[in-house]
């Protein structure tokens, strides 16, 4: 049995006020479809990252549900000025269970990512608000066209969009500051003078 791919396209961009933004958002007739809630990410992988070397993510995921999520990389003959993806989705009703299936088939809880989230939609276009423990993340997804044509309507600099993922920053700037942490947790970060700001420019 096949199944067709089921393609992410999204971009994000690094905002030095989110406030600011939302109420731009709002202004724009953007329209609230999930209130800010704490979300919770564990990925799983091999003993040896097999997933994360083949650019593969087994991720489960508690908010006010829980999650599993599978993303892998597309064909290389796919191409965008967004980030495009595999992306497979199905809720579960118990995370420690699921979380016991995963690691009794093999995988094991290798790192943690945190947020907060809050979910918009205009023009079509999903639009997130994430609070990330390095920083504030606006995330368009949608169809490409339609992304740009928003992004440019909310004043969101295209120049400046960012297509690598949380955890691919997160691995970024772990170099860039020679943290010894791999967790992007609110805890990890508190106290610390350290945001993804030192790397990536904010728009």
């Amino acid at each position: 049995m096949s199944a067709e791919k089921q393609l992410e396209v999204e971009v994000k961009f690094l905002v030095a006020d989110l406030s600011a933004f939302r109420d731009r958002l709002l202004a724009a007739g953007g329209t609230l479809q999930k209130a800010r809630v704490f979300e919770r990410n564990v990925r799983f992988d091999t003993p040896g990252n097999d997933l994360l070397k083949k650019g593969e993510l087994l991720r489960l995921r508690q908010d006010t549900a829980v999650r599993i999520t599978y993303k892998g990389e597309v064909a290389e003959t796919v191409t965008s000025e967004a980030k495009v993806r595999e992306e497979l989705e199905v809720g579960v009703t118990d995370f420690d269970t699921t979380a016991l299936i995963f690691e009794r088939l093999g995988f094991a809880p290798v790192q943690v990512y945190e947020k907060y989230r809050e979910t918009f939609v205009l023009d079509g276009i999903e639009i997130v608000l994430d609070e990330m423990p390095y920083g504030n993340f606006v995330e368009l997804e949608g169809e490409e066209v339609a992304i740009k044509m928003a992004a440019t309507d909310l004043g969101l600099a295209w120049s400046k969009r960012v297509n690598n993922n949380y955890l691919g920053l997160m691995a970024d700037l772990k170099r860039f500051h020679q943290l010894d942490f791999d967790d992007l947790t609110f805890a990890n970060f508190e106290g610390r003078n350290i945001a993804i700001a030192d790397m990536l420019p904010t728009t």
